[in-house]
């Protein structure tokens, strides 16, 4: 069983190489994430729409826990990925990046058709909060979930919190949680957004942006690897590629983190030196700490093996591979 969040070493053998820029600190503290949005999904027939359009169990879902869950073409190439609860009133919410909320919210909604769900867009009423550290864990006290993809109510209810996939830096692992308040009820120093992505990145947990829509089948970014895809939940679009890869032996390609002393961005092209005329891979989510930048890098496995990454061109920045926060299934 593979456990998200833990900070042992990956079963790729791949050892977390030194930055040209260590990292000494640890980033703490809390935001506003302006570039997140959220969905709400409402109406008796809400859980059973998502169920059959969402690559995670969306009507097993209880008040106390929150799921990953991707939203897949017919072809099983992601377009969003959501984290998914409940809110008090019983509605599902949906948090994704805010770059393809509208266009996912539209495509979406031309599949309600006859079931009693509406959609819409609910980022200014439920703004969203990312915080990170042992700090916000101690201000948060017995509201802080003990494990990933745990959700709980803030005292007095004042929204949701939820435990996201921990960051793996150096040996440690970094507490993220996820806010959903109308003010934030802790007090805690500023984060910086790009430490904030930074963290996201070091956390190997994927987030579909517009740059990457419709660029990685779920497995190509390890989402079932950290709880965002069921394989015993029913059909939903691109259900049939999402298993042919799981079971059939076909997946040719993993996410890995990576870091860089150059600026790194969602989209980017990745090379290798055995094959310099064509990518290798693509960042899925990038950020800087302290001078250091990490991103999360899907690769073909291959690549992953030995060699030089190259960021943006076969001549451009050196990449180094690091460690992921938990354990890649076999690829036998």
């Amino acid at each position: 069983m593979i456990i998200v969040g833990m900070s042992t070493p990956a079963s790729t053998g791949l050892a977390e190489a030194t930055a040209a820029h260590p990292v000494t600190t640890v980033p703490q503290g809390a935001l506003r994430l302006d570039d997140w949005g959220v969905i709400r999904a409402r109406g008796e027939d809400a859980g059973t729409f998502l169920q059959g359009q969402l690559t995670n169990d969306v009507l097993g879902l209880g008040a106390g826990e929150a799921r990953l869950a991707g939203y897949c073409a017919a072809k099983g190439r992601l377009m969003a990925t959501f984290v998914v609860w409940r809110d008090e009133s019983g509605d599902v919410l949906l948090a994704c990046s805010a770059d393809l909320l509208a266009a996912t919210l539209k495509r979406l909604s031309m599949f309600v058709l006859r079931a009693k769900c509406k959609l819409s867009d609910a980022s200014g009423e439920v703004p969203l909060w990312g915080v990170a550290g042992d700090a916000a864990m101690a201000a948060l006290g017995s509201a802080a979930p003990a494990k990933a993809w745990g959700r709980a109510s803030l005292p007095d209810g004042q929204g949701a919190v939820i435990r996201l996939p921990d960051a793996r830096v150096g040996e440690a692992a970094v507490p993220r949680l996820l806010l959903a308040a109308s003010s934030l009820p802790l007090e805690l120093p500023a984060l910086n957004a790009d430490a904030w992505r930074w963290l996201e990145a070091k956390s190997g947990a994927a987030r579909i942006v517009a740059a990457t829509v419709e660029q990685f089948v779920p497995q190509m970014v390890n989402l079932e690897v950290v709880g965002g895809v069921s394989f015993s939940k029913g059909c939903y679009p691109g259900q049939e590629v999402v298993a042919r890869s799981q079971y059939r032996g076909t997946l040719k390609r993993r996410a890995f983190v990576v870091g860089a002393s150059a600026p790194m961005h969602p989209g980017q092209e990745v090379f290798h030196d055995a094959d310099p005329a064509q990518p290798a891979g693509m960042v899925v989510l990038a950020g800087q700490h302290a001078g250091a930048w990490a991103g999360f890098v899907e690769l073909k496995l291959a690549a992953a093996e030995g060699g030089a990454l190259h960021l943006g061109a076969a001549d451009g920045p050196e990449l180094r591979l690091g460690a992921l926060p938990y354990d890649l299934p076999s690829a036998d």
